[in-house]
């Protein structure tokens, strides 16, 4: 670990971001350039004694899951990011296993996403970050584990999860699901995390290994569909969606029609919040091996 190269990194970042590169509000006046220090800390779910101490050269050598968040906060290219965990002393992930690392220029957008749903899905289904609108649509992603953490599997392991939609649309919806891991699969390989995925599933699912054998390959997320709220019943919606230029994230927005019923019960949702949603419990946590995403870092590093 270099913690003066990692020091210097953290802060000259710091320094080029503004709050609202980060979807933050700009405040008063400052005094210095750049994001302050527990404007970093809190961005990357970690204290800010503990940021501090990494930019003073005193901190102890961060987790893979505390850089991961500190890339994201930091809004940090692959480049970059790679170089953090070098300096850091740690191996740097690899780019092309659907890892948590999420493209800056699709964070920018969502930064200003406030009053819609939106959130950003790894290839394989995982939820990499969704704003507030998300979570009180879906439920809060973050609770999910292992194998769990991708929408692929839990559609057809968890009964559950399939009450956001309408008895009619489900079959169609499983489609989809193994059209997109398809998809996935041929640019990943078998030996992947995608490999890994199907053959778990393959073994979970007799209905998953009968739409696997279909051969179906396809990207879609632009559609109309409807979503079924726990307490506000059918919502209507319309989603659309921006990739990176390496189709491996997506950043996915779902809308109304001004005035129309499904726009007006979205408006309701901003009120109820993710606090109200009484979605599924997640799965038991799997191995650690397993895991796709790296959960949420807490503030002990």
């Amino acid at each position: 670990m270099d913690r003066a190269a990692l020091a210097d990194f953290l802060r000259r970042h710091r320094e080029t971001l503004h709050p609202e590169d980060v979807g933050l509000p700009p405040g008063a006046r400052r005094r210095a350039p750049g994001l302050r220090r527990e404007e970093v800390a809190q961005l990357a779910a970690m204290s800010t004694d503990y940021y501090t101490r990494l930019e003073q050269r005193r901190g102890p050598q961060p987790s893979d899951q505390m850089l991961a968040s500190l890339a994201r906060a930091l809004r940090l290219t692959a480049d970059e990011r790679d170089y953090l965990y070098r300096v850091a002393g740690h191996n740097t992930p690899d780019r092309f296993s659907g890892g948590a690392h999420v493209s800056p220029a699709l964070l920018r957008v969502l930064d200003r996403l406030e009053d819609t749903p939106a959130l950003v899905l790894s290839n394989l289904g995982e939820t990499l970050v969704q704003n507030r609108m998300a979570a009180a649509l879906f439920g809060d992603k973050s609770q999910y584990t292992g194998l769990a953490r991708s929408e692929i599997y839990r559609w057809f392991t968890l009964p559950a999860e399939r009450l956001r939609y309408p008895e009619d649309d489900r079959d169609r919806q499983s489609r989809a699901q193994v059209a997109n891991l398809r998809a996935a699969y041929g640019s990943m390989g078998p030996k992947s995390r995608a490999g890994e995925l199907v053959r778990a599933l393959q073994r979970a699912s007799p209905e998953f290994a009968g739409l696997w054998e279909r051969h179906e390959v396809a990207k879609r997320f632009e559609d109309h569909k409807i979503l079924l709220h726990p307490e506000l019943g059918p919502i209507e919606v319309d989603c659309q969606v921006l990739f990176t230029e390496d189709q491996s994230q997506a950043l996915l927005v779902l809308t109304a029609p001004p005035r129309s019923e499904g726009y007006e019960k979205l408006q309701l949702l901003a009120v109820l919040g993710p606090e109200r949603f009484a979605g599924a419990s997640p799965l038991p946590a799997m191995p650690v091996g397993a895991q796709l995403v790296e959960p949420a870092a807490d503030a002990a590093g």
